[in-house]
């Protein structure tokens, strides 16, 4: 399945802005100028995404986030010098689209600072049609994957507890990322005490 990826007309001139929801923001991987608070309108931060490579396997798949249909999210936006643009898209493009699970694409976002600002921002949206989306799954469901994912990037749990660390920083709370991740921290001071 090709991956959904712009066209280089798509890209705004100048710097290019990147939004990160999830491990983009603890590990960005690409060199930027500035990150700022960001808000994006109209979808949501959502473990929807089966993972078969980063932090899960075909045989037993973890779970990722991706930018889901509805609501608002709360992440960082990193702004990218011009000269850096492709080589910065070139990089997002292996780490996010492995596998063409996401939708490459260009959305407004509000930068949080002493007066509100709206960019275009870069951002990697949940390709519903593709069939590593896995929809609303239940907290225990969302558990029981989490805590079988292991996939090239490590363990699966690391991945919810870093993000959820990350967005805290942020002055950020995601309310069912946090439940999950209060649920594999009390596994974890379990495990060291037995």
């Amino acid at each position: 399945m090709a991956a959904k990826i712009l066209s280089e007309s798509e890209f705004p001139e100048g710097d290019l802005w990147v939004f990160g929801y999830g491990s983009l923001i603890w590990k960005p991987g690409f060199a930027f100028l500035e990150q700022k608070p960001a808000r994006l309108i109209g979808e949501h931060r959502s473990l929807c995404i089966y993972s078969m490579v980063h932090r899960g396997t075909p045989e037993k798949p973890g779970l990722v986030l991706g930018l889901d249909r509805g609501g608002a999210c709360q992440g960082v936006a990193f702004r990218v010098a011009a000269t850096d643009r492709k080589a910065t898209v070139a990089y997002l493009r292996e780490r996010e689209q492995v596998t063409g699970v996401y939708r490459e694409v260009m959305r407004s976002v509000w930068l949080q600072g002493d007066a509100r600002q709206r960019v275009s921002a870069l951002a990697y949206v949940a390709d519903r049609s593709h069939d590593q989306y896995a929809g609303r799954l239940t907290m225990d469901e969302q558990l029981r994957l989490v805590r079988q994912g292991h996939g090239a990037y490590g363990p699966n749990d690391e991945y919810v507890i870093a993000t959820v660390t990350a967005l805290e920083a942020q002055g950020v709370r995601d309310a069912p990322l946090h439940r999950l991740a209060a649920l594999l921290h009390g596994e974890a001071a379990l495990h060291r005490h037995t």
